[in-house]
């Protein structure tokens, strides 16, 4: 998203994280800028239960925990690590500063939130009050879309059933169930149980 070397620049300093590790929980104050160098993370909403909801999976090269940034408010969900995973961070003062003095990188800033912003409100208005099915099938679109948790040269999803279910609001038992179902209809393939999404658009 910015310049590795940019950040390091304005202070920004590496960090190492490991498999199942929280970076920042929901609910507490935001200090850094985030920028996911390699591994992966998901960003969720936990419940009373402990059922996580997935909202964004976060790839190398990408941001997160960016809202917080430009107001005074807490985390509005939590940052772990699907993955060992190498982040560079930025603390909020400094993100601002470099921002201000840089307005290339802070349009390009605004345009990829707002692009983030509308694809999950076309998400939510996908998956709200329909089938298991229709709800799966719109998640695939949204990653052939975007190019995200998705091989883009043989379509194979790079999520689990559970991260499925995490971000459709399913139950995994369920979310198994449907994609079975959707291979029986021609809609996608399973071959050794990697998931393969068809043509659809």
């Amino acid at each position: 998203m910015i310049a590795i070397d940019t950040l390091l620049d304005w202070g920004a300093t590496y960090k190492k994280v490991d498999l199942g590790e929280t970076i920042f929980r929901e609910g507490t104050e935001g200090r850094f800028y985030y920028q996911l160098l390699s591994g992966s993370v998901r960003w969720v909403n936990i419940n009373e239960d402990g059922r996580e909801f997935i909202q964004y999976i976060i790839e190398p090269g990408e941001c997160f925990g960016e809202l917080t940034m430009f107001e005074n408010t807490v985390y509005a969900a939590s940052a772990i690590a699907n993955k060992e995973s190498v982040l560079l961070r930025l603390h909020k003062a400094s993100f601002i500063q470099l921002l201000k003095e840089n307005p290339c990188i802070h349009f390009s800033f605004t345009k990829m939130m707002a692009q983030r912003l509308r694809d999950r409100f076309l998400f939510l208005n996908e998956v709200a009050c329909h089938s298991p099915e229709h709800r799966i099938e719109a998640l695939f679109n949204v990653l052939k879309k975007t190019s995200k948790g998705i091989c883009p040269k043989c379509n194979m999803i790079k999520l689990t059933r559970q991260q499925v279910a995490n971000m459709t609001g399913l139950r995994v038992e369920t979310v198994i169930r449907t994609i079975r179902d959707l291979e029986n209809r021609g809609i996608l393939s399973i071959e050794r149980g990697k998931v393969f999404c068809g043509t659809y658009d």
